[in-house]
This record gives structure tokens, C-alpha cells and sequence, in this order.
């Protein structure tokens, strides 16, 4: 008898339906907020180029008109490597080393016009010499390359400039990078305080829930 009852009692205990309470979970996971997706394009050039020329001590160095020559073709003969050289210049294009530090530049050289009113390839300016100018960005800093070359020689006397027009420039898109990145951290803060808003509201209301159901079985036990 005492076995019987023991199997009707198993049985009737697992056809007995899983209970779910109609109110929410009182620790459920709760929504995690946005990540961040912020991007900051990484800046050209420093907040402040001219001070930074002025004092860092490579480019004072550069900045003195020091012997410069041509290091492309090294390996091949002298007149192979005039050869080479004028057709590079001629391309947009060379190589030179400041001879006192053995700083080598790769030069990109404009040969379609003018840069800031000045030819950046010119053959015509001195015979057997080719002066040259060369824009760029170093170290964060805007420079110029400015020098010629004897074209029998390949050397001749160079040093880097600051470059006043483009830094203004590059300065600008900078300050403006900065803006944008700001007004984007801005946005990002009031999506993140308007989440976290609600998300505060939802536990308090489910605390209430819980609360005014405990009452309730509170009452039907007594």
C-alpha cells in the first residue's frame, strides 16, 4: 500500500505544471548601456608647431643652412646618377641628406606649378644648379626643404623652413577635429545619462511590485 502511494504521489509530482509568477523578477539582468564608439582621427601636427621648431633641437639644427647631397643610386657610376637624379626631380621626387647629422629625406617635389608662390623644381634660377622646395609634415610639424643642387656634383647646401602657410592650415583642421570629437563626447554623455534614467525607474518600480506582492500572501496566510 505504502509503495503504491509513494508511485502516485512521484507521478502526480512531475505532471504538476511549472509555476510562473505573471510579475517581473525582482534581480533580472538589466540592459547594458551603449558602448562607447567615440573615433578621434589621429592629429597631423601638435597644438603648437612654431614653439615646438623652434626649440626642439633637431630642428634647429636643420633649420641652419648646412652641405646637403644626393643619395639615391650610391652603387652606380657618377654619370648614371646625374642621370637619375635630374629624372627624378623632373618626376616629383628625390632624395638628400643633411651631411653634418646624416638626416635623410625622401622629397616630394611639385612640378606641375607653383607652392606658395614659389617653383618647387627650377632649373632656371641658376645654371648647373637646381633649387629646390619641399613641403611636408615632420615630427608634427610643418617644414619646408629648401636648398639647391649642383647638378655636376649632386651636392650643394639645404635646411628645413617652418612652413607659416600650411601649419595655419593643418592648425585649422586640427581645431576643428577637436570640436567635432567634442561635440561627439557631449552626445554620448546625454545618451548615457538618458539611459541610465529609466534603467533606475524600471528597478524602483520592480522593488514596488515585489514589496505589494509579499503583502498580499502576507494577508492570505493570516
Amino acid at each position: 500500500m505504502t509503495s503504491s502511494l509513494n508511485e502516485q504521489m512521484t507521478v502526480s509530482t512531475t505532471m504538476l505544471p511549472h509555476y510562473e509568477s505573471p510579475l517581473p523578477a525582482l534581480y533580472e539582468p538589466q540592459p547594458q548601456p551603449p558602448k562607447p564608439r567615440l573615433m578621434f582621427k589621429m592629429p597631423r601636427v601638435v597644438p603648437d608647431q612654431k614653439t615646438k621648431f623652434e626649440s626642439d633641437e633637431l630642428f634647429r639644427r636643420l633649420a641652419r643652412e648646412t652641405e646637403v647631397r644626393y643619395t639615391g643610386y650610391r652603387d652606380r657610376p657618377l654619370e648614371e646618377r646625374r642621370q637619375r637624379f635630374q629624372a627624378g626631380v623632373r618626376e616629383g621626387h628625390t632624395e638628400m641628406a643633411f651631411m653634418t647629422n646624416g638626416t635623410n629625406m625622401n622629397l616630394q617635389l611639385s612640378t606641375t606649378g607653383f607652392s606658395n608662390n614659389h617653383k618647387e623644381v627650377d632649373f632656371d634660377k641658376e645654371p648647373g644648379k637646381v633649387h629646390l622646395r619641399s613641403p611636408f609634415i615632420m615630427n608634427g610639424v610643418c617644414v619646408r626643404w629648401r636648398g639647391y643642387v649642383d647638378l655636376e656634383r649632386l651636392d650643394g647646401v639645404g635646411c628645413l623652413e617652418y612652413d607659416e602657410d600650411n601649419a595655419t592650415e593643418e592648425d585649422r583642421i586640427l581645431r576643428e577635429e577637436i570640436e567635432k570629437y567634442k561635440a561627439r563626447l557631449r552626445e554620448f554623455e546625454e545618451k548615457q545619462r538618458a539611459f541610465r534614467v529609466p534603467t533606475t525607474s524600471h528597478a524602483h518600480a520592480h522593488a514596488h511590485a515585489h514589496t505589494h506582492h509579499s503583502e498580499q500572501a502576507n494577508i492570505q496566510v493570516r
